[in-house]
């Protein structure tokens, strides 16, 4: 794949049959090794999630590309379709998941951030979360403390964004997926909590 220095960069919805999962299986790993994930993936593990994530009728992902190359990418598909450690914290509480939509990842390099993508792989995802008949949005992020050394200086805080969006903390959700961070050679479980929306 190649894109030329002044290609335009675009933001669309794609189909199933336009995917390279292996490439947007290395964006998401290239991503989330940095903070707050220090996910340690592979490319194979990461190419089979999103296959299975994308497999669902009403699953769609939207990429950001300059020219062929994509540099983000968001998915969002419903809670039923999603693995028993993302449903499990809703199901305990009664919640009917029937409406809702999870969003899954939305991952966007570095360079690219500041221009308004983030926003609309919100809006794409909302559109589509409505389309399908939920009624509400969710979403989890890692938990890290305040205090943890392994925090960059300059790191950025996405709450006043998810907030501004209309999304709220919901803690009595947290669920625990577990991962190898960088540098470890064993997974251990992350504290992920919900954000959550009505839509």
């Amino acid at each position: 794949m190649t894109a030329a220095l002044d290609a335009p960069l675009v933001v669309e919805r794609i189909g199933r049959d336009d995917l390279s999962l292996r490439a947007l299986a290395t964006l998401r790993m290239t991503v989330f090794r940095t903070w707050p994930y220090l996910y340690d993936g592979s490319l194979d593990y990461e190419a089979n999630y999103l296959d299975q994530f994308l497999s669902a009728e009403d699953a769609i992902v939207i990429v950001a590309r300059l020219g062929d190359i994509p540099v983000g990418m968001a998915t969002a598909s419903p809670m039923t379709t999603q693995s028993d450690v993302i449903r499990a914290p809703f199901l305990a509480a009664g919640v009917d998941i029937g409406a809702m939509h999870y969003f899954g990842e939305s991952v966007l390099l570095r360079q690219f951030r500041g221009q308004g993508i983030g926003h609309r792989f919100f809006d794409e995802r909302e559109a589509a979360a409505k389309a399908a008949g939920a009624n509400c949005a969710a979403f989890c992020a890692v938990v890290r403390q305040s205090d943890d050394p392994r925090r960059p200086a300059k790191a950025g805080d996405l709450g006043d964004f998810w907030r501004k969006r209309g999304y709220r903390i919901a803690p009595r959700y947290d669920a625990r997926l577990a991962w190898k961070e960088v540098g470890q050679a064993q997974e251990i479980d992350h504290v992920m909590r919900f954000w959550m929306k009505k839509i």
